[in-house]
């Protein structure tokens, strides 16, 4: 794969500098969600297990380099402790004395915790003088924080190159799955994208229709496909002034011997609210006074159809406004149809991005995906063909 991982590090006696995301969504002062928490377990003991002294670097909101007391990461180390079931040291500087007194501190088989990067104005400048000042506190750099790896900063590019490098359990993970997806992967491919806007992810379908075999497009962005080819779409969300890049997206899949799949049927309302009266209408046949929700049963067959001709499936986006009940109808299916079949060992299915996740999990269909990636961003400009900083400066360690 071209990058280390901890298998290739020697880390008996060293300390580690090891970037994670645990940027967690928090509540008074407790931790609502430890995902990203649990998450980095798997790293952290296994430094631990082979004798490396975890020293945890990670950013925590957006404070823009001055110090924010309530983003402050000590607010995080009691669920840190909880999920490490060790005892975790905090510094309360990620750079400097107070951080090297912290870390000298920590005894065996304890792990430290050091203050939010972005607190430091050179953090998200990526500057080199930054940089060196943290690698000073350690001797080995592991990056296990995928979902920040699209930002060059001190603390997720800067450092790789200062250290020698390898990446998390995660990250390893991640950029496996990322790699049997898009990468090198078992055709035919499937990319299921849906959401709002085309605008927000025209990179994202222009870099798909030349790489997959199949591109499902679900959401309000059906809408606007559909406006494209001359259908009405009543007061359904759709960019009509994207009509023409539409087409020319149209064209390329065309040109690429991809091939999309927009709705066939579509359940449409009056309201947009929970439990609102809808019916399922021919696509092309949407009410002047209604708006499409969600994809009807005809499109979830016909998609099954095609998942079950597939043998990787991509996934970033719901096919219908899935917030809100009966309109989740479409994604719930469709997910548990590429759940089922992956279960079954027939597909390999990889999903990301925060809305998808959601969707998936609302599904009950998450847990038989192959992976599903946590990062939003990252996930999305790797869905783009877009470099990562943070993981090629693993690649050039």
């Amino acid at each position: 794969m071209g990058w280390k991982t901890l298998d290739d590090i020697d880390l008996k006696g060293k300390t580690v500098l090891l970037r994670v995301d645990i940027n967690v969504p928090m509540e008074g002062g407790v931790v609502t969600d430890a995902t990203r928490i649990e998450k980095i377990v798997p790293t952290v003991k296994d430094v631990l297990a082979k004798g490396g002294k975890p020293v945890l670097l990670a950013h925590f909101d957006r404070p823009k380099g001055k110090v924010v007391p309530e983003m402050s990461l000590g607010h995080v180390r009691g669920a840190v402790e909880a999920a490490l079931g060790c005892k975790v040291v905090f510094g309360a500087d990620c750079v400097g004395d107070v951080a090297a007194a912290a870390i000298a501190s920590a005894g065996p088989g304890d792990v430290v915790l050091l203050e939010n990067t972005r607190f430091q104005p050179g953090e998200e400048k990526n500057d080199v003088e930054l940089a060196k000042a943290m690698a000073a506190l350690g001797d080995v750099f592991v990056n296990d924080a995928f979902s920040a790896a699209h930002r060059a900063h001190a603390s997720t590019e800067g450092l790789a190159h200062l250290l020698p490098a390898a990446a998390g359990r995660l990250m390893e993970a991640e950029l496996k799955a990322l790699e049997a997806a898009l990468g090198n992967p078992v055709r035919p491919v499937v990319a299921v994208v849906g959401g709002a806007k085309v605008s927000t992810k025209l990179d994202l379908l222009g870099n798909l229709v030349g790489k997959v075999d199949h591109l499902v497009i679900g959401g309000g962005m059906a809408n606007t496909f559909l406006v494209a080819q001359g259908v009405e779409v009543g007061k359904s969300l759709a960019e009509r002034d994207m009509a023409a890049t539409a087409l020319d997206i149209l064209a390329k899949a065309k040109a690429a011997g991809c091939v999309i799949h927009l709705p066939v049927d579509v359940v449409v309302a009056r309201e947009f609210k929970a439990g609102a009266a809808n019916e399922t209408v021919a696509a092309g046949d949407c009410p002047a006074d209604a708006m499409i929700l969600d994809a009807g049963l005809a499109t979830v067959a016909e998609l099954t159809k095609v998942f079950e001709g597939a043998k990787t499936l991509i996934w970033n986006g719901p096919l219908g406004a899935f917030e809100i009940e009966p309109f989740n109808a479409a994604t719930n299916a469709a997910a548990r149809a590429a759940a089922g079949l992956t279960k079954a060992g027939k597909l390999v299915s990889v999903a990301g991005g925060g809305d998808t996740v959601a969707a998936l999990n609302q599904a009950g269909a998450a847990e038989d995906f192959t992976f599903i990636s946590t990062a939003g961003g990252a996930f999305l400009e790797w869905m783009e063909g877009k470099e990562l900083p943070g993981v090629a400066a693993l690649h050039q360690a």
